[in-house]
């Protein structure tokens, strides 16, 4: 009888056998935002001494909101404007136009976004004088000599 020798592979695991395909914390989480390079930049920045493991996936889970948000109103804005690409106006107005999202950026700048349309009110031209004229008809007349 012969005796089989079985080689350790890497890690303490047998050699021959079957190695199963590697399920990533994104996947696990059901995000799309990477979560083990946001843990790995949390640990990297020194922003804490200790990071729970709950953290990346909260906080990734809170940029992907974020980002499918202005997304989303950006699209909108770009089929408002009948365009199918979202240029860097479209995100200016989808963000400047909603309120949360404007108080969250307030202090940011949109590179080649513009400002919202908006006239001061005092530069409009008055409406009150041709009013006026279109109520009082006989004002526009001379009077009768009596």
């Amino acid at each position: 009888m012969e005796s089989v020798k079985v080689t350790k592979g890497a890690g303490g695991r047998k050699g021959a056998g079957e190695r199963k395909k590697a399920v990533t914390k994104s996947i696990k989480a059901g995000l799309q935002f990477p979560v083990g390079r946001i843990a790995r930049f949390l640990k990297k920045g020194r922003y804490a001494q200790r990071t729970g493991s709950g953290a990346p996936i909260y906080l990734a889970a809170v940029l992907e909101y974020l980002a499918a948000e202005v997304l989303e109103l950006a699209g909108n804005a770009a089929r408002d404007n009948k365009k199918t690409r979202i240029n860097p106006r479209h995100v200016q107005l989808a963000v400047r136009n909603d309120d949360e999202l404007g108080k969250l950026l307030t202090g940011v700048t949109i590179a080649s976004g513009g400002v919202l349309p908006h006239i001061n009110p005092v530069l409009l031209p008055k409406k009150s004088a041709a009013i006026d004229g279109e109520k009082n008809p006989k004002s526009s007349k001379s009077p009768k000599k009596a």
